[in-house]
């Protein structure tokens, strides 16, 4: 447990209570550079439309792609955290509340053409964001629910009932069934549709997906596979290994980051406390392997030497938004010192690794992402890297635990 220097009042999940918070959220959360690099992207937005993945890792500026990429959604997404800002800070230095709703829409209609024609396959998930960020604003928003109907539909038509997974990667053998462990993360569009339509068939999609990745994923120590290949007529596992990560027995940390969210978020969906467990496992192998000086390396396990290891700031932001969502369901079974737990280690891991990857001089909010180390893709700003930062941000105001 964390030592505790002053308690604040939480609000999560709709309920109060008192956590004692070990380390104040760092400043840089809510700097006024926040809002003005992301203004300043959003309204130089490319025609024909492109979307900011990664920055160069000299000056630090945005590499812009194609919009049919699985990160396309995630700007959209910021725009429409940067909106919801406004609504829980109440400052005119966050913006105007119209002036963030309007971008964010703007940027989310190139989207639409992906919903019939995309090439990002099980990533649908990660497309749907805006949308269902768009739902939040506007419920009746119907481009919002085709799109999100859609997403879910074609990440259904990836299913596989024999293997009892949606299908992640496409391989030139069709025998092959290859599964990541982010998959984990689209299993929301699931969810959302099923809200949406009533089709319960999403749901156990969702929850087959689940079971099957918390079997052959998910190490007991509660590290992780990245990849898992499957054969697709018997579903029999044909090799657990890694694609991103340093090695297939180690643990690529945001492929940790996005399980450690998943089955939190599984949990929330379904109360089944297999999820619970699980989540609890990640979050103690992800918490418990980080270095002495709280920064997440790309990888928990890979050497360092003869050269130190990369960090990866998009995991860490990812995983403290996970341990936000599973300190939400530690309440909700009325675990108030897990939920204090997790919610102190969400805050230190935002607070390390911040020090660490703020970036001033740079287009993107944060440095030190690690896209893809085997491909010498490190050192950089990442999208997603800085969409969980702002989340994180609001998070923490969203329970009291820090002001704008």
């Amino acid at each position: 447990m964390l030592p505790l220097s002053f308690v604040a009042l939480a609000l999560s999940a709709s309920q109060v209570s008192v956590v004692a918070v070990a380390v104040a959220p760092p400043a840089e959360l809510f700097s006024p550079l926040v809002q003005q690099k992301v203004l300043k992207t959003a309204q130089s937005f490319p025609s024909p439309a492109q979307y900011p993945q990664y920055t160069d890792r000299v000056e630090g500026n945005w590499i812009w792609f194609t919009p049919d990429q699985w990160t396309t959604g995630f700007f959209p997404a910021t725009l429409y955290a940067m909106y919801e800002r406004t609504k829980l800070c109440h400052r005119s230095n966050v913006g105007d509340a119209s002036q963030w709703l309007g971008l964010a829409r703007t940027w989310s209609t190139p989207e639409i053409p992906l919903e019939t024609n995309t090439g990002v396959g099980h990533d649908v998930g990660f497309l749907s964001y805006p949308f269902m960020n768009e739902l939040t604003v506007d419920p009746n928003n119907q481009t919002a629910v085709q799109a999100i109907n859609a997403f879910a539909n074609h990440l259904a038509g990836r299913f596989s009932p024999i293997v009892g997974c949606t299908r992640s990667w496409d391989s030139a053998d069709p025998t092959d069934f290859q599964v990541i462990i982010d998959n984990m993360m689209n299993l929301e569009v699931l969810f959302a549709s099923e809200k949406l339509t009533g089709n319960h068939t999403l749901r156990d999609i969702a929850i087959s997906h689940a079971d099957k990745t918390m079997v052959n994923h998910i190490r007991p120590d509660g590290g992780s596979f990245h990849v898992v290949d499957y054969n697709s007529t018997t579903d029999a596992v044909i090799r657990q290994r890694t694609s991103q990560g340093y090695a297939d027995n180690s643990t690529w940390s945001r492929g940790e980051a996005w399980g450690l969210y998943g089955f939190a978020n599984m949990y929330q969906h379904t109360k089944k406390s297999d999820y619970l467990q699980t989540a609890r496992r990640i979050a103690k192998y992800f918490i418990s392997n980080i270095p002495s000086d709280g920064v997440v390396p790309w990888d928990f396990n890979a050497p360092l030497v003869p050269s130190p290891r990369p960090a990866d700031s998009s995991a860490a932001m990812i995983a403290a938004n996970g341990l936000f969502l599973l300190a939400d369901q530690e309440w909700s079974v009325r675990n108030v010192t897990g939920a204090a737990y997790y919610t102190n280690a969400a805050i230190k891991i935002i607070s390390d690794n911040t020090k660490l990857a703020w970036a001033p001089s740079w287009q993107s909010l944060l440095s030190n992402g690690t896209v893809n180390n085997p491909q010498h893709n490190n050192l950089t700003g990442i999208v997603y890297g800085d969409y969980y930062f702002i989340t994180a941000g609001n998070e923490l105001v969203s329970r009291g635990l820090a002001s704008c």
